[in-house]
């Protein structure tokens, strides 16, 4: 009986931790269309981890958050024209070396 118990109160303690698991995104896979799609906050976020991408592929260790603005228009524009093309086909279009 205290096995059981013992078994219930662990179980009921790693519920959350498994709630909360972090899932993986495949982001050749993320369409023009998808990424036009998403919401303010979440293009917003999206962006930004692009944008970090970008810089540690072209080894900069500095943010230029004008640049960053604009990086994020071009690439919206160049999608806009392209809704099946994916987003890491934008970001090497758009942002490339600088």
């Amino acid at each position: 009986m205290k096995l059981r118990l013992a078994s219930m109160a662990v179980a009921i303690w790693f519920l959350p931790m498994i709630a909360h698991a972090q899932t993986t995104v495949d982001m050749g896979r993320v369409s023009c269309a998808q990424y036009l799609a998403m919401s303010p906050s979440m293009s917003g976020h999206f962006s930004a981890w692009v944008s970090g991408w970008a810089a540690y592929q072209m080894r900069r260790t500095y943010v230029d958050l004008v640049a960053h603005q604009k990086n994020i228009e071009s690439m919206k524009s160049w999608c806009q024209l392209r809704p099946q093309a994916s987003v890491m086909d934008a970001v090497k279009s758009t942002i490339g070396p600088q």
